[in-house]
């Protein structure tokens, strides 16, 4: 077990009075910051930062109809005014997204997710239309229901215009200092629709045909019969889906043009669908060509049911450039807090024990259920619950998305069955069709967001369990002299005799329900958790400020107990060389370090840089290898992701 580093940071704590934590999280929600715009001398030296958003994710024809003349489409017969067939559009689209910006703002949410947006099939399959935007007909077209009739990608080539509902909808997002995440699929296009398959398009041309596939464009070999087998989850078709043949250039040559269009438009970030059924390789050449071409995109992919107890998943997230969704700490959730599983926030715990398996914790997108699932409350109807369950992924490391509709207790339990791993589909996806503000769960979720923006150690900082039983969760999270302290309670009423915080002692306010709590020699005596409550205390200390700030994080290396990680180079801000001086890293687990270093002096200049480890009664150990070499960006903010190599003695 490796122990916690002490405290680099030479600024003093103090704690926000409760006026001014309301007045900062109003702020934060009111105006956050943006970075400042690419230089292209340092276009590849930046990263765009996801780790303090919050995110919201839209079913777009479920979420809100702002445009009536859309809603029928070019084939009105997969139109449901009345909303009763589940399986066609209820009429939700791009300006209805618009419309609800200032809500989405005021809850607090900074990144909002939309099911694919491109042109699907008009027809049904299964009874169901692709309202849910995974049965692409065209990758560079949008589909006719989402935008403005006069939009109409057959009367004008959709790349060729700029100024269609969709360009207003990022410039809106954009004006309220949001980001928008566009939902993509690689692995597959349509099923068969009376006869025809995988019939696919390029601005409005055909290109490829499944059952005419002359130039190879997919595979042909059946559906999945054994799921354990990787070559056929990797090779066969999912569903009765076009599987497209990644070896194919010119498919690939394709499916990224298109990607890169809508980064063109202004996407901020990608979530690509069903990523464990293509191979990595092809992944890792997706995200290297998507992020030369715009360095500073996130993304993040679906590998369905992933776990950290998942060789496969788990190399995947490490090796792919991109993150992945938390499909393991969601699970832990809904069995300990949605179904009542005796092992309680032992499952959750036990998921956060496996954080050093992955390369980039912080950066995974954690949820409690999704458009794949039983909504929460169909696995547990009280609205408590939903609210401990929302507390957790809103103050436990990753970074939290919340399914539409939550935050107004948005549910339909039509072919439930209890079981967290079941899906009823298309019951999990009603039309929203409340917008109140003041819902208990809408104000503790603006609230939390307002803090993971306003504290670093929720975004960037490590977590230790402090308290655990099946029903009391205490936990902190840490980030130099800032720290977040929350304890939550699933059962019956309890007194906890003592609780360490870490907390520096005197009053501190939880900022859900406004309470005062003494802290005493870093504990809290005596304290009293009622059923379902939860309480959520925040200590910010003084940011890190400077030109550009370098947010470096180093895996790979292995520590003992007073053993502190390290960075030295040849400038002033790391030490010029005097290992003495350099500047120390932050222990977020076992295989993650992490620091943000401010560069004044030495912006926009190139340095060299190498790690090393402060060793108590020892020699330093440095890394066995020429330095590194980077040209510090002139300004905003930059990453260093890095593999510890091995070392040698000074």
């Amino acid at each position: 077990m490796v122990s916690t580093p002490p405290s680099q940071s030479s600024a003093s704590q103090y704690e926000m009075s409760d006026a001014k934590v309301n007045e900062t999280v109003d702020a934060l929600i009111t105006e956050t910051p943006t970075e400042p715009d690419l230089d292209l001398e340092f276009l590849y030296t930046r990263d765009i930062e996801f780790r303090q958003e919050t995110l919201y994710f839209i079913v777009v024809d479920r979420f809100n109809d702002g445009d009536a003349e859309n809603s029928e489409g070019p084939n009105p017969e997969l139109y449901d005014p009345d909303k009763n067939d589940w399986g066609k559009y209820w009429g939700g689209d791009l300006q209805g997204i618009i419309d609800k910006l200032d809500y989405l703002k005021t809850l607090g949410v900074t990144a909002i997710w939309l099911t694919p947006l491109f042109e699907q099939v008009e027809d049904l399959f299964i009874d169901s239309a692709a309202i849910h935007g995974y049965w692409t007909k065209d990758f560079k077209r949008l589909n006719p229901r989402f935008i403005h009739k006069d939009d109409n990608p057959s009367l004008n080539k959709t790349q060729e215009s700029k100024n269609t509902i969709f360009d207003k909808l990022i410039d809106e997002v954009h004006k309220r200092n949001m980001k928008l995440i566009l939902d993509i699929v690689c692995n597959h296009s349509n099923p068969d629709f009376s006869g025809k398959k995988g019939e696919l398009y390029d601005d409005g041309v055909k290109i490829a045909d499944f059952n005419d596939d002359k130039d190879n464009w997919y595979h042909h070999y059946g559906e999945v019969t054994n799921w354990e087998d990787e070559w056929q989850v990797q090779n066969c078709e999912l569903s009765g889906l076009a599987t497209f043949n990644e070896n194919n250039t010119e498919y690939r040559e394709y499916i990224k043009s298109a990607i890169k269009q809508w980064l063109d438009r202004g996407v901020d970030a990608l979530r690509v669908d069903t990523v464990k059924h293509m191979p990595v390789w092809f992944w890792q050449e997706f995200t290297a060509d998507i992020q030369t071409y715009k360095p500073d995109v996130f993304i993040f992919g679906e590998w369905i049911y992933s776990s950290p107890l998942n060789e496969r998943s788990v190399e995947f997230a490490n090796d792919s450039g991109m993150s992945i969704l938390d499909f393991g700490l969601a699970m832990a959730i809904r069995e300990a807090l949605g179904v009542g599983n005796s092992e309680g926030f032992h499952l959750v715990q036990n998921v956060l024990d496996q954080d050093y398996r992955y390369n980039s914790a912080t950066e995974l997108i954690t949820f409690i259920d999704n458009h794949d699932m039983h909504r929460f409350q169909t696995l547990n109807a009280d609205p408590e619950s939903l609210r401990l369950a929302i507390a957790l992924i809103m103050t436990s490391r990753g970074i939290p998305c919340i399914y539409y509709g939550t935050e107004q207790y948005l549910h339909n339990d039509t072919n439930a069955d209890g079981d967290p791993y079941g899906n009823n589909d298309p019951y999990n996806r009603p039309m929203m069709e409340s917008w109140d503000t003041e819902t208990p769960l809408y104000r503790d979720i603006r609230l939390l967001s307002g803090v993971r923006r306003l504290n670093p150690a929720v975004s960037m900082g490590s977590q230790w369990q402090k308290y655990l039983t099946p029903d009391v969760y205490c936990y902190i999270r840490r980030y130099r002299d800032s720290l977040l302290f929350v304890a939550m309670n699933r059962g019956a009423a309890v007194k906890l005799e003592a609780v360490e915080t870490e907390l520096p002692d005197g009053e501190h306010t939880d900022v859900l329900s406004r309470q005062k709590f003494e802290v005493k020699d870093g504990h809290l005596h005596d304290l009293q958790l009622e059923s379902r409550e939860v309480i959520v205390i925040s200590h910010v200390a003084e940011r890190i400020k400077g030109q550009t700030i370098v947010r470096v994080q180093l895996n790979g290396v292995q520590t003992n107990p007073g053993e502190i990680v390290v960075v030295t180079g040849d400038c002033p801000e790391l030490g010029n060389w005097d290992i003495l001086k350099a500047y120390p890293l932050e222990f977020i687990n076992t295989n993650t370090w992490f620091a943000e270093i401010p560069f004044n002096e030495s912006a926009g200049k190139l340095i060299a840089y190498k790690y090393a480890m402060w060793r108590e009664g020892q020699s330093p150990l440095r890394e066995n290898l020429v330095a590194r070499r980077w040209v510090i960006a002139s300004e905003g903010t930059v990453k260093w992701r890095d593999q510890w190599a091995s070392g040698r003695e000074s």
